[in-house]
């Protein structure tokens, strides 16, 4: 199978998880496209000072590789700078946000959920 990008749902997250601004995703694939256990595969896009509110995952997991710009990530209570290359996983029972940390650029992100 092949998916181009003209083919992929946009969506546009405001105030996402109670976070800043809107957020926008991409989801590459859809989960009724493939038999594996990802609840959701996406790049998401965030303008200056644009977030993620802290949240938990519950019976999932998220992995997120920061593709472009910089963001400052909330990882149980403990803020952290992460750059361009770096990555994260927030597992299931624990708590996360993200927030791009640049005033003029946008940082762009890949994740992953897994459902388990």
């Amino acid at each position: 199978m092949i998916k181009r990008a003209e083919d992929m749902v946009n969506l546009f997250n405001e105030n996402m998880r109670g976070g800043e601004g809107t957020v926008h995703i991409i989801r590459y694939l859809e989960p009724s496209e493939y038999n594996g256990n990802a609840k959701m595969i996406a790049k998401l896009i965030f303008n200056p000072g644009c977030s993620i509110g802290e949240h938990i995952h519950e019976g999932e997991e998220e992995i997120i590789c920061i593709s472009k710009g910089t963001a400052e990530y909330n990882d149980n209570g403990t803020i952290v700078t992460l750059h361009e290359g770096d990555s994260c996983v927030c597992l299931g029972g624990q708590s996360h946000g993200i927030r791009n940390a640049s005033e003029t650029d946008v940082l762009e992100v890949f994740a992953v959920i897994l459902l388990y």
